[in-house]
């Protein structure tokens, strides 16, 4: 039957502990954004290209490092393998403190990806929440990483001033320290760790890939990355040369933020309630090449980046907020693990190429040819989203069906598929339970208890 209880005191200070874990780690990470393409300017031998690989390196060694850490948790447990990726994060940001050199920072930064725990992390989360309550407990480390990300622009310039980049990555090894600290007090060890088996089954990986519609969802992500890492790479540059200090650009950060998060909040309750998703969505891709295209013309005019930034930053909200979304809907019920490891993978991986790209092309042809080739790729996208199927307005329910055998389970299987709103079930033996994918606007959930009730008894 439907669980209706709330999640726990346990659960959600587990949960609450766990996102505070991953949201420092991102804040020190994402805080040189706004200010390294500056800082960068007076260490000896720095190239374009450096400072972009200096930005993005992290995401390389964070997309290959992501899937080896969740298996070896399930190998030797949660904690030791998220303490090690925690210590490793505290190494690399204490090399790029002491280092002089662009060389130095890189290995730094590449070894703060390296301490790739966030399926980890996951993973645990998973471990410490029931089942009908790990989406809510997941949307909560979402938000948080979020909020850390908007929080990283603006603490970025202003940290700068008080204390410099080496300063902000001595801050960001104590928030590794800080985050073990917690791990340590704050989060329970699970009694069982259940091995991620939806991140490590061949089939669903292959499953996954064969899907074009949740390729495109893939490439969407890796390409907001892309063009977010490569905007950083120029950005700070072309502030300074619209005769901003940099020492004010925080104000510029925070504004165009605070403004886009006012107007993409009432465009997502909207997009959800008249179910027109997909308009918003590509619309938001629209919004984005509009932006990368008015940069590559208005980079010197500070009133034109804040405008551009405004529409930037409305579109990229929006299309975070969609995005995981939609791969939510689309994913086969049994696959939703798969889809998000393949996602965040995608992700990391969009952030190195935008730093490689991004120091490329400045190097070679200006800050202008950043936001152009940004503005060209986004037309790719805009073309592969209007093409795709319009998703259906389907969410993931959990249903707790108890010790049952295969022929039950077939039966049960053909009840709730008779059962109104339901659009897929997929009955897991071994953990008692059935994953479904519904519309909650039509769904009868007195069926669905009874379809339920009535296998139990068999």
């Amino acid at each position: 039957m439907i669980s209706s209880e709330s999640m726990t005191p346990s659960e959600r200070r587990a949960t609450m502990a766990l996102a505070s874990i991953m949201s420092t780690r991102l804040l020190g990470l994402f805080m040189i954004f706004p200010i390294f393409a500056l800082y960068a300017q007076d260490l000896p031998g720095v190239t374009p290209i450096l400072v972009g690989l200096a930005i993005g390196i992290y995401g390389l060694t964070q997309a290959i490092l992501q899937i080896p850490f969740g298996m070896l948790s399930d190998r030797f447990g949660r904690k030791p393998i998220i303490y090690i990726g925690l210590l490793i994060f505290a190494l690399g940001s204490v090399i790029a403190a002491l280092s002089t050199s662009m060389t130095g920072i890189i290995i730094g930064r590449a070894l703060q990806g390296g301490g790739a725990i966030a399926s980890t992390v996951l993973a645990m989360t998973a471990d410490l929440t029931r089942e009908e309550h790990r989406t809510k407990a997941m949307a909560m480390i979402g938000m948080s990483i979020g909020a850390s990300f908007m929080l990283a622009l603006i603490a970025g310039p202003v940290l700068n001033r008080w204390i410099g980049v080496s300063g902000i990555f001595w801050l960001t090894a104590g928030f590794a320290l800080a985050g073990i600290a917690i791990l340590r007090l704050a989060v329970p060890q699970p009694l069982i760790s259940h091995p991620q088996r939806k991140l490590a089954v061949p089939a669903q990986f292959k499953r996954v890939l064969q899907d074009t519609q949740l390729l495109r969802l893939d490439f969407g992500i890796l390409l907001l990355h892309l063009l977010m890492t490569s905007l950083f790479v120029v950005l700070p540059l072309a502030l300074v040369e619209a005769k901003l200090e940099a020492e004010h650009h925080w104000l510029i950060y925070a504004s165009v933020l605070l403004a886009s998060v006012i107007v993409m909040v009432p465009l997502i309750i909207l997009a959800e309630k008249y179910r027109i998703i997909k308009i918003v969505f590509v619309g938001a891709i629209g919004l984005l090449g509009l932006s990368q295209l008015g940069l590559s013309y208005l980079h010197q005019s500070l009133t034109g980046i804040v405008l551009m930034l405004f529409l930037f930053f409305t579109a990229v909200n929006l299309l975070e907020a969609n995005l995981p979304s939609l791969i939510s809907k689309m994913a086969p019920a049994e696959s939703k693990g798969t889809a998000m490891g393949v996602y965040s993978s995608s992700q990391f991986f969009g952030a190195f190429l935008g730093g490689i790209s991004g120091g490329w092309l400045h190097q070679h042809y200006g800050i202008g040819s950043v936001f152009a080739f940004c503005a060209a790729l986004t037309v790719v996208w805009f073309l592969l989203a209007a093409t795709m199927q319009k998703p259906r307005h389907l969410s993931s329910h959990l249903l707790k069906i108890g010790q049952i055998d295969k022929q039950q389970a077939d039966q049960l299987t053909q009840c709730l598929m008779q059962v109104p709103g339901v659009a897929e079930v997929v009955v897991i033996l071994e953990e008692g339970v059935a994953y479904l994918k519904v519309d909650r606007k039509v769904l009868d959930v007195e069926a669905l208890n009874g379809c339920s009730a009535t296998t139990n008894c068999a």
